[in-house]
């Protein structure tokens, strides 16, 4: 019965061994698809850090040239 089922098991054995490295692949991929993800967040994280300390920078600035301003007797306009 087994010699009935050779060309049966060998066609099987060579389509699940496609599937299976089909899907080594994609687990592959999928794995450098989240490090670039990851990354990229890293990076975001990094700028938005960067941009709300600027963004306090800016706005001390402006206080200290509104203050200088107003020691001089000069009015400012936004």
């Amino acid at each position: 019965m087994n010699e009935d089922y050779k060309e049966l098991i060998e066609y099987l054995d060579q389509k699940f061994g496609k599937v299976d490295t089909d899907f080594k692949e994609l687990k592959d991929n999928f794995n450098l698809l989240q490090t670039s993800v990851d990354a990229y967040a890293v990076k975001a994280d990094t700028y938005f850090q960067e941009m709300t300390m600027l963004s306090g920078k800016v706005n001390r600035h402006d206080k200290w040239l509104f203050q200088i301003a107003e020691k001089l007797g000069i009015k400012l306009e936004y």
